[in-house]
């Protein structure tokens, strides 16, 4: 595991000093010009930098809003039912959507809000409504990114939320049930409690990649009429460096998004530390 980490981890940290020179894959990192800051603010001065920063927080924001809780709730909730068999139902039905691939799943959403054939958009229109592309529909795209993330990955990210709230001391519910407390005060006083540090920890490894939204699944959402609420730093260094072969600026747009989010970390986890005494350092 050390070697492990080294390599693939540490040694190629190494490439990041592309992000300060004017690197030309003929000379190589070492003897390319070196030019400072010129690309960060090359960036920062560019039309896309406040885009980008908009879009990135937006998705990433909605996501973490809608995303987040979900998870604790369904493990909640689960933890409640009485009956193995119908947790266990729930449980796989709510877990295969993380298994299918990005494409599958745009695929899906194509085929579901497709203005001709699509069940969202039959469904509406028996209802009195009139269909439409929503593909193409601008105010339509963060809905159907956040949704479709939070479909897919919930009951996945509630399997650890389950697994420590199995480590909760089982004497405590009954010596709150002798003391008089119904199934609600149970769960606010002993449930969450006991769960606290563990939705602190995920929270903080959360914030840590605040601004880490994947470029795939936008790639395949975004069209010409969302294309300005869609693009993100991702997407951007994806375009700018693979595309445009402009290797040093998506290097350094890499890289300011990475400090970012370590700022993010360092916050939420200081925030942790001070609230609930449990943090990752």
């Amino acid at each position: 595991p050390i070697a492990w980490y080294f390599i693939f981890c540490y040694m190629p940290m190494y490439g990041i000093t592309i992000g300060f020179k004017k690197y030309k894959a003929m000379v190589g990192i070492w003897n390319s010009e070196w030019l400072g800051l010129k690309w960060f603010r090359d960036y920062f001065a560019s039309p896309y930098f406040l885009r980008t920063l908009t879009n990135t927080f937006m998705l990433s924001l909605l996501s973490l809003l809608c995303g987040f809780p979900l998870p604790v709730l369904l493990a909640l909730m689960l933890n409640e039912v009485s009956n193995r068999v119908y947790q266990k139902f729930v449980q796989n039905v709510t877990y295969i959507p993380h298994f299918l691939s990005t494409v599958v799943i745009v695929g899906l959403l194509t085929s579901f809000t497709n203005r001709d054939y699509g069940i969202a958009n039959k469904l509406i229109e028996a209802l009195g409504g009139r269909a439409d592309n929503w593909m193409q529909v601008r105010n339509m795209f963060r809905p159907l990114y956040v949704g479709s993330g939070v479909w897919q990955n919930m009951g996945w990210n509630s399997i650890i939320y389950l697994a420590a709230l199995s480590g909760i001391d089982q004497e405590q519910y009954e010596a709150a049930r002798i003391d008089g407390a119904n199934r609600l005060q149970q769960i606010v006083h002993i449930t969450i409690p006991g769960i606290l540090p563990t939705i602190m920890i995920l929270f903080v490894l959360r914030m840590g990649s605040i601004l880490n939204v994947g470029y795939e699944k936008v790639l395949l959402l975004y069209t010409e009429n969302t294309y300005n609420v869609a693009d993100v730093f991702s997407t951007y260094t994806y375009r700018v460096g693979l595309e445009q072969k402009q290797y040093s600026l998506s290097t350094a747009v890499s890289l300011f998004n990475t400090m970012v989010n370590i700022m993010f970390l360092v916050f939420t986890n200081w925030l942790s530390r001070k609230t609930t005494e449990s943090g990752l350092f």
